[in-house]
């Protein structure tokens, strides 16, 4: 695989990650692209890392993925847990290798902060996403993800 680098997003990104994140929410279900509150969102994550962090995957220094990751504590596993959300790799760099590198990270990064468990959700018929995420070791939780938007 050619030369990539995964690094924790900074401030500076935000141009890249916004358009990374109107990519995604252009092909999700349940979600739109709204650049101003992407921007909030994102700002917000790499100014406080403590409630999570963004990892960046850039290849020949070409910004084409990421991926968040929230930090929260779990009563249920008393200590800390991450949630995954917004894993995105441009599509003309698909299926060579950067999803599974940069999911590789987020799983490596979520362990070397102390998490116990790693969560995402993913649209229910994303059958490509669901069998890559398998494949790394995710499995169906018996939960289901309800929500209440204000």
């Amino acid at each position: 695989m050619p030369k990539s680098e995964i690094r924790i997003a900074s401030n500076d990104d935000l141009p890249e990650l916004i358009q990374l994140l109107t990519e995604l929410f252009t092909q999700d279900i349940e979600f739109e692209a709204d650049y101003n509150k992407q921007k909030l969102g994102l700002k917000t994550i790499i100014e406080h890392p403590d409630t999570g962090e963004i990892l960046l995957l850039s290849h020949e220094n070409k910004t084409i993925g990421m991926v968040n990751l929230l930090y929260s504590i779990s009563t249920a596993l008393g200590g800390k847990v991450a949630i995954l959300e917004d894993m995105i790799i441009r599509k003309s760099y698909r299926r060579q290798g950067f999803g599974t590198q940069l999911l590789g990270e987020a799983i490596r990064f979520s362990k070397e902060r102390g998490c116990l468990r790693l969560t995402l959700l993913t649209d229910y018929n994303n059958e490509a996403a669901i069998e890559f995420y398998k494949r790394v070791g995710f499995t169906k939780s018996k939960m289901i993800p309800m929500r209440l938007i204000f």
